[in-house]
Parts: structure tokens; C-alpha cells; sequence
């Protein structure tokens, strides 16, 4: 089976390569780090199955894949700490694997890729649908939000939200100008929103927006830009950690 990589962090593309050429059935028949090269490149050499990051310097491969289509081949997508991309592709896409590359789990996904023989129709009508969903929660369309508190709704541009915290069923947004405006809904109503724009769920009470994180401690807690303090879970200590290696 033919595969092609569409990936622009190099470490990871030689992670992924050194991966797959232990793969009998594989062939690696070409890779590149730009949309527009993979567009082009992909009919041509008409491989297998692609490993295609989401996210890459000259826009997203979901508006790539939605205009070639996806019935020659199968795509496994590469992300990175984007939740509602991941909760997206849940819905259907063949499979999605998270940064940084398992290579077990990479070899289990390319070995269900080369076991699964019906993916034609199933792959073009999934893929719509997950890009319909992820579009749905505001990435690339709307970077406010109408914050409905007891007096008035207010609308607020996502990147003044420093955090927000839930407090019995009740969410506070902590505004970059000192501000906070209180909304009589639990934070999960807006974790799914923010989440595509850099937001953390870090603990079961703070949902925290990194362009406002100034340090993170050890003892398990992060110091944001006005000094306030989060707490972080201990179950989500590495997932900020991951977060806070992969911020450029």
C-alpha cells in the first residue's frame, strides 16, 4: 500500500518515517509540509492511505481533503492538544492519532488502514460531517462570544477571556481588563466553544486561556498575567505540560 505524509514539523515527520519503513506493506511514495504541494502531489502519485496533520502554515488539510475527496484513499489526521478536532473526528473519520506519534499506536491505525477494504463512501460522507462539526464550534468563523449574565448579554472578543470558572452550575469570565461577568451555565457549555482557541480545561472548576499563562508551578498550579492563581489537576498535569512545550 502506497502512503503519503502531510506534515510540516519535521521531527515528526522523521519520527513517523523511521515508524513506517518498518511496515512490510508500506511504501512511502512522498510527504510534504504545504497544503498546496499535497494538492497537487496527491492525485498524481494516488497513494493508499495519507497521515495528515490538521493544522499546517498555509491553512487546514480539511478544506484540502474537501475539494480532491477522499474516495481513493484513507487519511488518518495528526493533532495536537485540539479537542474539539479530536471530538470531531470522532464522529467518523478513519482515525486520528495525537502528538506526539505512539509508534504503537501508529502501527495498529496503518494496520486497521490496511484490513479496511469499504471506506470509499463511508470516508467522504464522514469527513463532511466532521468538518461541518468542528467549523460548528467557531473555529475560522466567529471569535466572540454573547455572555449572558442576569442584566444584560454582553459580547465578548474570545482572546480578552483569561479564564473561567465554574462555581454550582454557575460560570465566572475573568476578563483581561479586570472585569468579571458571571453566566448561570456550568463551564462545559463553553468548553467545547473555547477549546479551539487555545483554551485548557485544567481542572474540573478553571478552564484557562494560555496566551494569559505566565508560569507554571510544579506543586500543581499555574500564575496567570494578573497574578491570579490555578489550580491544575493531577490528571491533567502532563496534558499542560504538553500544551505548554508545543505553544510557539
Amino acid at each position: 500500500m502506497k502512503l503519503y505524509i502531510l506534515e510540516d514539523e519535521i521531527r515528526i515527520l522523521q519520527h513517523i518515517l523511521q515508524i513506517v519503513k518498518k511496515i512490510d506493506y508500506l511504501e512511502v511514495v512522498g510527504f510534504a509540509a504545504e497544503i498546496t504541494v499535497a494538492g497537487k502531489e496527491i492525485p498524481t502519485l494516488k497513494p493508499d492511505i495519507i497521515l495528515a496533520d490538521i493544522r499546517l502554515k498555509d491553512g487546514d488539510s480539511f478544506n484540502l481533503f474537501h475539494t480532491i475527496g477522499i474516495n481513493d484513499f484513507q487519511v488518518v489526521f495528526l493533532t495536537a492538544y485540539d479537542q474539539y478536532a479530536i471530538q470531531a473526528l470522532n464522529l467518523g473519520a478513519f482515525g486520528y492519532l495525537l502528538k506526539p506519534i505512539d509508534e504503537v499506536s501508529l502501527t495498529t491505525t496503518l494496520n486497521k488502514c490496511y484490513h479496511h477494504r469499504e471506506h470509499e463512501s463511508f470516508g467522504q460522507q464522514q469527513l463532511a460531517i466532521a468538518k461541518d462539526h468542528y467549523l460548528a464550534q467557531g473555529v475560522g468563523v466567529s471569535k466572540r462570544i454573547a455572555l449572558k449574565s442576569v442584566e444584560y448579554i454582553e459580547v465578548v472578543a474570545i482572546e480578552n477571556i483569561m479564564f473561567c470558572k465554574s462555581d454550582k452550575g454557575y460560570t465566572s469570565f475573568f476578563l483581561n481588563d479586570g472585569r468579571e461577568i458571571v453566566v448561570s451555565k456550568g463551564l462545559k457549555e463553553y468548553e467545547g466553544l473555547l477549546t479551539p482557541f487555545g483554551f485548557l480545561r485544567c481542572h474540573q472548576s478553571y478552564l484557562v486561556n494560555f496566551k494569559y499563562v505566565k508560569k507554571y508551578y510544579r506543586e500543581g498550579y499555574l500564575q496567570m498575567e494578573n497574578k491570579e492563581n490555578i489550580l491544575v489537576s493531577s490528571r491533567k498535569k502532563e496534558e499542560v505540560l504538553r500544551y505548554l512545550e508545543n505553544i510557539a
